[in-house]
């Protein structure tokens, strides 16, 4: 396991952040970076199972450990979904974590990852990627 750490600072409140982060419509939008055409179901509460899928029904559900609207979600990754049938993985404590910190030039957002060695290489590939798209959105 390794531990990621991605940041940037946004012109915006952590607000309008949080809102691009999880809303669907600027989801979309930002994690094209990852995958064309991904959305997410379910509601982004405390102990409910998000799904992240792609046009054709495949990719991967987390559980919702923590969630502090406009400050801190954590989700717990759980396993893939393939042609929509949920497919469990022992991923140990692999998690992704959001933090939205207000400061004077609007919101700095910092994504923790704890993620498996095999993983490592998506992480770093495609979160700044994410963070760019995020940052534009929220700016805008």
């Amino acid at each position: 396991m390794k531990q990621l750490v991605f940041k940037t600072q946004i012109n915006a409140t952590p607000e309008k952040v949080w809102d691009v982060l999880f809303t669907q419509d600027s989801y979309r939008k930002w994690s094209s970076a990852m995958n064309e055409g991904t959305y997410f179901e379910g509601n982004w509460e405390e102990g409910t199972i998000m799904k992240f899928l792609d046009p054709k029904n495949n990719g991967m559900y987390n559980l919702i450990e923590k969630n502090i609207p406009n400050k801190t979600l954590k989700m717990k990754h759980l396993g893939w979904i393939l042609e929509g049938e949920l497919n469990p993985q022992d991923w140990e404590e692999s998690t992704v974590t959001y933090h939205l910190e207000n400061n004077e030039d609007g919101t700095l957002l910092t994504a923790e990852v704890i993620s498996l060695d095999e993983f490592v290489d998506f992480f770093n590939s495609k979160y700044p990627k994410n963070f760019e798209l995020i940052k534009k959105l929220a700016e805008e």
